[in-house]
């Protein structure tokens, strides 16, 4: 792979080049990818989606996008400083392309602003519900109406997936999705490959898939203009756009270390057991006289996060210089932090996180509820919609089509694309508006 190709400024329906060095330096082509995502209306339902804590009552617990905000924060400042190296090892980028640090901080600023911006309702226990319905609930039935790819995208629902779904599906008037620049949409996706093979490799970018059948044409396109390096030859399988590893590396930082001090916060991890995990992270960077100062618990851990995120956002740029060869030529491997000589400070919060934040009681019994409204909602579309289709509706059918939007086509002869459309349709919700839908479904509050 090639910078020149990775930092491509083409949208959806260009047809001429755009070259960075003819760009308008007030409103520059990557920073208007941003603007996009964050006055999208999608962008604007995670202010209603889970982080960690469902449905929470407390103020500081982080939904979706403030943790959005908070990854995109950091992902530029990774950017900037990865591309003010970059430049220095390759100055032809600067001197003839134009390209500024400024363009990199953008390009991974934007992706991280949208990385979850395909998550449903309910966390990441919301993609499990959504796959448990086709994989071991009423929706199995269909499995033998679709290809192995088509069934395995409803069972492994991936909200990365459904993340470039919505930055690049068309509409009606909205063609090409957000029209974001292909470096941003490459920077997005961080498992450049469908859904099968199933993790056939231990390689970071076959973890999980990043686009479903219906947008592989999309994706392909994307890549080809990237130059990705294609990976398979029998399925859709590319290497990692570069600037993904720092997407990632933010995504990391944030939750290991703000979910970490959201546990101490809501007094689900003792004050004095947390601090000393953090002081191992920060020991050469902290000045003790700042810190004792502080005088209240939430003060105390603020300082040390910030220590600890910008520790991290160190090491994340030498990483990736280190390796920025490997990196270009596909073969690294794993995430940026897993070369971390802080790797195992990071596992040891990451396991107190696990034990006492993501299987708290109040995490657990939500998620429970969660299952059953998704589940819920997802039984009784799916069911009207196919029922329409075959001419069979009921009066019940018939009333819950009319609070579907127009843009589920119940009318559209691939199964496929009609659950699809439902389980899109459900995993832009957010929680409460999910919750709601649940509540007239059962006839509750009425």
């Amino acid at each position: 792979m090639n910078w020149e190709q990775l930092l491509s400024l083409k949208r959806f329906g260009d047809t001429n080049k755009r070259l960075r060095k003819e760009q308008d330096e007030t409103r520059l082509g990557f920073e208007v990818d941003y603007d996009r995502v964050i006055f999208s209306s999608e962008f604007r339902s995670l202010q209603d989606k889970t982080q960690v804590i469902p449905l929470s009552e407390t103020d500081f617990v982080h939904t979706r996008l403030t943790h959005s905000l908070e990854v995109s924060v950091v992902a530029r400042s990774l950017g900037r400083r990865v591309g003010k190296k970059l430049l220095e090892k390759h100055p032809h980028l600067q001197n003839i392309h134009g390209y500024q640090p400024n363009d990199f901080g953008a390009i991974v600023a934007a992706a991280a602003l949208a990385h979850d911006i395909g998550n449903p309702p309910f966390g990441h226990s919301g993609e499990k519900a959504i796959g448990e319905f086709f994989k071991t609930g009423e929706g199995v039935k269909y499995k033998s109406e679709l290809s192995d790819k088509e069934f395995q995208d409803l069972c492994d629902f991936e909200g990365n997936a459904n993340g470039f779904k919505i930055l690049t599906e068309s509409r009606a008037g909205r063609r090409g999705g957000l029209r974001l620049s292909y470096a941003t949409l490459g920077a997005f996706t961080k498992y450049p490959k469908e859904s099968l093979p199933k993790k056939p490799t231990t390689h970071i970018a076959d973890k999980k898939y990043g686009f479903f059948q219906s947008d592989k044409e999309a994706f392909q396109d994307v890549a080809m203009e990237l130059g990705l390096v294609n990976r398979s030859k029998t399925d859709i399988s590319y290497s990692r756009h570069p600037l993904a590893y720092l997407v990632e590396a933010a995504d990391d930082i944030c939750y290991t270390i703000i979910d970490f001090e959201d546990g101490i916060n809501l007094g689900l991890i003792q004050e004095e057991f947390a601090l000393e995990y953090l002081i191992n992270l920060v020991r050469d960077r902290i000045k003790t006289e700042n810190y004792y100062a502080l005088k209240s618990k939430e003060d105390r851990v603020s300082y040390l996060r910030a220590l600890a995120i910008g520790t991290l956002i160190d090491e994340a740029v030498n990483l990736f210089m280190t390796y920025e060869e490997a990196i270009l030529s596909g073969d690294f491997d794993s995430s940026l932090l897993d070369k971390s000589k802080y790797e195992a400070q990071i596992k040891d919060i990451i396991k107190i996180s696990v034990e006492n934040i993501y299987q708290s009681a109040e995490v657990v019994d939500k998620e429970i509820a969660g299952y059953g409204v998704i589940n819920t909602l997802l039984k009784t579309y799916t069911n009207a919609i196919n029922n329409c289709f075959h001419n069979r509706a009921s009066n019940y059918d018939k009333l819950i089509l009319k609070v579907l939007p127009k843009s589920i086509d119940v009318s559209q002869s691939s199964l496929y694309e009609r659950l699809s459309s439902v389980c899109y349709y459900v995993s832009l919700l957010s929680d409460s508006k999910a919750i709601l839908d649940y509540k007239k479904i059962k006839g509750i509050n009425f």
